[in-house]
């Protein structure tokens, strides 16, 4: 259920601060959208997801990555921000980086899709904050999208025969596997291989 409020009341702000409800707000231009926690599958989606890309691509290859954090347009902090599930940067985009949030385009932006969400409507802010690209993975089916700049707007790329969907900014490719599961590598080695997949089931290397 949505709700519009013109002016949102004090107690309730301080509320949602006492508690930690307001660890998901964000703020589109000024406008206050609060968002409820994501469910178990989400954060553990997110949590896979984070654990191999610092282990894999930060770590070993010098990159970042971060989780929940505001993602602000430029000298639009603190009234216009967005909260990617995850932002990847690459080494020549560490200089957005804020003590409280980032200010610019990161490398790439990674958004769990749940039902009900505001996923797509965030795609315009990213496209103005011009991020090259913008993963989309489906938090039930683990489906992965990817959509790439390209002449002004974000194009969603198609995977290639093998299924595989590749990341040009990053060097990741990701795939859709049978029973709701994703798996995830570094360009073409298979030992960096990895299936993430529902909560019931563990997050395991190939062929584990």
């Amino acid at each position: 259920m949505k709700a519009v409020m013109p002016d949102v009341p004090q107690h309730i702000l301080q509320e949602r601060a006492r508690t930690g409800a307001d660890r998901w707000d964000e703020v589109w231009e000024g406008v206050l959208h609060m968002p409820p926690a994501p469910n178990l599958e989400h954060q553990d989606l997110a949590a896979g997801l984070v654990s191999w890309l610092r282990t894999r691509w930060a770590t070993a290859q010098g990159n970042r990555v971060h989780m929940e954090v505001n993602l602000a347009s430029p000298g639009g902090w603190p009234n216009d921000y967005r909260i990617p599930d995850l932002v990847l940067l690459t080494p020549d985009r560490f200089a957005i980086e804020r003590e409280e949030y980032l200010e610019g385009a990161p490398t790439a932006v990674i958004e769990i899709r749940s039902p009900g969400d505001e996923t797509i409507e965030k795609m315009p802010f990213y496209a103005e904050l011009g991020a090259p690209e913008v993963w989309i993975i489906d938090r039930d089916t683990k489906a992965p999208e990817l959509y790439l700049w390209r002449e002004g707007q974000y194009r969603r790329q198609p995977p290639g025969t093998d299924g595989w969907l590749r990341s040009p900014a990053t060097g990741i490719r990701l795939r859709s596997e049978p029973g709701n599961r994703l798996s995830i590598q570094i360009a073409d080695d298979d030992r960096t291989r990895q299936l993430l997949s529902a909560r019931s089931q563990a997050v395991r290397p190939l062929g584990c």
